[in-house]
């Protein structure tokens, strides 16, 4: 291992030739645990704009630092910016891929639930996007020493979403940022759209960033890592010179039916599957972001037992699920002293 520009040390990430995995092109960063984070609790919410007060998110930090070294946010708000300072004042040992929240610049008659916008509304996010990758460079030159890479979106550009951004777009926010700021640039999204219409931004990367949840495709726990590894190596032989990251892979623990059978959700396959994935990590040095530290009851439809809401292997009272229970065993014996919003 060498000493990186950012006075971290490099690994070789794995990249694909054939069907053989050898050492491939340097990220920058060593190898370790990772995870995707976001504190917002009870009442909170990015769309109301209410943010985590500093002390959530350092008791939040603490609870992850004693498993995890790097952290996955998905944004530039004011909760990003507040994670940031935390680890910077709070002298916490983490590494951050900093996400750039880029809004629908496109409708999407083939998304599930409402796409469609008006002109104005779609110029009004372009801007607003515009905004955001501005905002994103910013931050990275603020916490160089804590941004290990940025991501110019997530998830805009699979079939479904509900926030199309156009390829050609992606592609210039990676200019801008590059002609700006030295950290590593990729981007977030399901495995499909790499082997298909994400060839010309895939040139442009750093390297890679996947999703794989075979449980949101009717996937058994008894095939889901196969599953997962499959995904991977979908995308890895189609990019074989091209480092590759998991950034989202996980197992929600309640749905109330609505795209994941109820019951192919629990604690139990949650735990199975955070252990199969983080042995097959290990393993082979891959650097997955496993989705993800707390659940957000913000998220998806008004119903409590909406999938969305339950990903977290905490609860949103940071209390371990059944997967965490053991290592974590100090937080079911106290009373977690919850830190009130400003």
């Amino acid at each position: 291992m060498l000493t990186g520009e950012y006075g971290i040390k490099t690994v070789i990430l794995s990249t694909c030739k054939g069907s053989e995995m050898k050492a491939g092109y340097k990220l920058g960063i060593e190898f370790g645990k990772a995870i995707c984070y976001s504190g917002y609790r009870e009442g909170q919410s990015p769309i109301d704009e209410i943010y985590p007060s500093y002390d959530q998110i350092v008791e939040d930090l603490k609870i992850l630092a004693e498993q995890w070294q790097y952290l996955r946010i998905y944004d530039c708000s004011r909760h990003a910016e507040l994670v940031l300072e935390a680890i910077r004042n709070e002298n916490l040992d983490f590494k951050v891929m900093l996400g750039a929240d880029v809004a629908a610049e496109e409708s999407n008659p083939e998304c599930p639930w409402n796409a469609n916008y008006p002109k104005r509304q779609l110029l009004t996010n372009r801007l607003a996007n515009d905004n955001q990758i501005d905002r994103l460079i910013e931050l990275a030159q603020k916490y160089p020493e804590i941004v290990f890479s940025v991501s110019v979106g997530n998830e805009a550009t699979v079939e479904w979403s509900d926030h199309l951004v156009p390829v050609e777009r992606l592609i210039n926010f990676v200019h801008r940022i590059k002609q700006t700021i030295k950290q590593p640039v990729t981007f977030c999204e399901n495995y499909l759209p790499w082997t298909s219409k994400l060839a010309g931004l895939a040139a442009e990367l750093d390297f890679i960033s996947l999703h794989t949840y075979p449980v949101w495709e009717y996937q058994t726990i008894e095939n889901a890592l196969d599953y997962s590894k499959q995904n991977y190596s979908r995308v890895a032989h189609h990019y074989p010179n091209k480092p590759i990251v998991i950034t989202e892979a996980g197992w929600t623990t309640t749905s109330n039916g609505r795209g994941i059978e109820t019951w192919n959700a629990s604690q139990e396959f949650q735990a199975q599957y955070f252990n199969q994935l983080t042995e097959w990590s290990m393993k082979s040095q891959i650097l997955i972001f496993v989705f993800e530290a707390f659940d957000e009851p913000w998220k998806g439809s008004a119903d409590p037992y909406e999938p969305e809401k339950h990903w977290g292997i905490f609860t949103v009272e940071r209390k371990p699920k059944l997967v965490m229970q053991e290592i974590y065993a100090h937080l079911l014996s106290e009373k977690l002293q919850i830190a009130p919003a400003p």
